[in-house]
C-alpha cells in the first residue's frame, strides 16, 4: 500500500470521526436515584454501553441536529428522572416498508446513520428500547438495569454482558419481543433477572444462558412462524423444558432429556422437589425451536 493511499484512508478515518457529536444529553442530579429512559430510534446503527460521565445520558450521532426529527423529554418526579427520546427520519418509513427493506435487502442503509448512547454507571435504570430497521449493540457490563423491554421490528440487535462485568442491580424483568428482526441475547445469566419473557413473531431469537451464573425461575415464551434457539448451561444444572407445540413447528432437545409428562421434558439434574430449577415454558405455532447443550471439556 503506498504512502497516498494511506493518507487518504487515514484521512477518511478523521472525517468520519470529526462527524460524530454530542446530540442529546442529561446532567447528573443529586436528586435522581433512578433513571426510567424510553430510547426508540426508527433507522441507523445503535449502540449502548457504560460511559464515563456523570451525565445520565449522552447520545452522540454523525447526523446534522436538523436533519432528523426527534422528541425529547426530561422530566423528575420525586427520585425519579423519566426520559423519552425518539428519533425519526423526516421521510420516516412505515412498517411495510421496514418489511420490504428486508425482504429485498436494502435495510442496509438504515447503518449509515450512527447513534451512540452511553450510561451512567452510578445509576438503577430501567430501559424500554425500540428498534426499526438497521443494527444494535447493546452492552450493559457494569450498569444497573432493574428492568429492561426491547423490541425490535426488523433492526438485527445483539445485547449482553460482552466485558463480563454483570448487572450492578437484581432485574426484575427481562423482556425481548421481535417481529421481523433478530435478536442474540448473550451471557442472559449476568443480568440476574428474576422473569425472563421472549416473544418471536417471524423473526430470530438466540437466548445464550450458558454462562458460569447459576439461574434459577421461570423462561417464558412464544414462537409464532419464527425461530428461537437456547443455549443450556452444563447438565448439572436442573431444567425442565415445557413445550405447546403443534404439527406445523418444529422442536429439537438435547439427547440428555426425557420426557416426564406430556409436552414436558427433564434432564438428569432435575427431580420434582428442587426449588432451584430453570423452567421453560414455551408455545410454539409454526416455527422453530431448538435448545443446545453447552459443551464442557
Amino acid at each position: 500500500m503506498t504512502l497516498a493511499v494511506i493518507a487518504v484512508l487515514v484521512c477518511a478515518a478523521q472525517t468520519t470521526w470529526a462527524q460524530i457529536k454530542k446530540q442529546f444529553s442529561v446532567n447528573g442530579d443529586s436528586r435522581v436515584e433512578y433513571v426510567d429512559l424510553r430510547f426508540e430510534v426508527n433507522s441507523g446503527q445503535c449502540s449502548i454501553k457504560a460511559g464515563e460521565s456523570d451525565e445520565l445520558i449522552t447520545v452522540y450521532s454523525n447526523q446534522d441536529y436538523d436533519n432528523y426529527s426527534h422528541t425529547f423529554e426530561k422530566e423528575i418526579h420525586g427520585k425519579i428522572c423519566h426520559v423519552n427520546l425518539l428519533l425519526e427520519d423526516d421521510r420516516s418509513e412505515g412498517f411495510g416498508q421496514s418489511i420490504s427493506s428486508r425482504v429485498f435487502g436494502n435495510h442496509h442503509e438504515g447503518t449509515k446513520k450512527i447513534w451512540r448512547v452511553y450510561l451512567n454507571r452510578d445509576q438503577v435504570y430501567d430501559l424500554n428500547l425500540k428498534y426499526g430497521i438497521g443494527k444494535a449493540d447493546i452492552d450493559l457490563s457494569g450498569i444497573g438495569v432493574e428492568n429492561l423491554k426491547i423490541h425490535t421490528g426488523s433492526a438485527d440487535i445483539n445485547i449482553g454482558y460482552f466485558s463480563q462485568e454483570g448487572n450492578t442491580t437484581e432485574m426484575d424483568t427481562f423482556y425481548v419481543k421481535v417481529d421481523m428482526g433478530s435478536v442474540a441475547v448473550r451471557k442472559l445469566d449476568l443480568a440476574k433477572s428474576k422473569y425472563i419473557r421472549a416473544d418471536v413473531g417471524f423473526g430470530d431469537l438466540l437466548l445464550d444462558i450458558s454462562g458460569e451464573e447459576f439461574m434459577t425461575g421461570e423462561i417464558i415464551g412464544s414462537v409464532g412462524a419464527g425461530n428461537m434457539y437456547v443455549i443450556l448451561p452444563s447438565d448439572d444444572m436442573p431444567t425442565m423444558i415445557k413445550v405447546r407445540d403443534s404439527w406445523l413447528c418444529k422442536v429439537r432437545l438435547p439427547d440428555n432429556f426425557e420426557k416426564s409428562a406430556p409436552n414436558t421434558y427433564v434432564n438428569s439434574a432435575y427431580s420434582s422437589d428442587k426449588s432451584d430449577a430453570l423452567v421453560f415454558n414455551l408455545d410454539v405455532s409454526m416455527g422453530k425451536i431448538f435448545f443446545k447443550q453447552k459443551h464442557t471439556d
